[in-house]
């Protein structure tokens, strides 16, 4: 039993999603009722140490990070965006700096919540411009850090324009 509560924890590792019992019995070869006994166990394995880890069980079977320690994962993992908002944080990076209100014409109302997520993410910035009317917006080190970026976005902007014009 041990060793197939072992298999079954790599299987869990190596999916990084959420997985049911089924996959995991055609994977391993194994009876569907085996690998439920022994994933059972490993449930309460993991629930009885005082570890960063647990199985949870919600939509199949996933390996994930405690609750509470998820300020480390946020503060150490990679940005999770959703499309729209990457989208949104790519016309901020090649028109920077951008009034806010110029980037509600181009991407709409439901941009405004993109720029909250973003500026809660460290991404960007967002501060009143001159006549105190719209906020500027602009990347911050933390965006050019996770985009793994050197110099500025407008020296982004003039490559992909450059090639844009030669692709043409």
């Amino acid at each position: 039993m041990e060793q197939l509560k072992s298999r079954i924890e790599a299987v869990l590792f190596i999916t990084a999603r959420a997985i049911s019992l089924d996959e995991i019995a055609v994977i391993l070869d194994e009876d569907t009722e085996k690998i439920e006994e022994a994933i059972l166990e490993l449930i309460m394995d993991y629930s009885s140490r005082d570890g960063a880890l647990e199985i949870d069980d919600e939509n199949g079977y996933i390996i994930q990070v405690k609750e509470e320690h998820m300020d480390l994962v946020e503060l150490l993992c990679p940005v999770d965006l959703k499309p729209a908002t990457l989208r949104t944080l790519s016309v901020i990076a090649l028109k920077e700096p951008l009034r806010q209100t110029a980037l509600i014409e181009m991407r709409g109302s439901g941009a405004y919540d993109h720029i909250k997520e973003l500026v809660d993410k460290g991404l960007i910035s967002k501060t009143r411009d001159k006549n105190g009317r719209s906020f500027n917006l602009k990347t911050t080190p933390k965006f050019r850090e996770y985009f793994k970026l050197k110099g500025d976005t407008r020296s982004l902007a003039k490559i992909l324009e450059l090639d844009k014009i030669d692709n043409e």
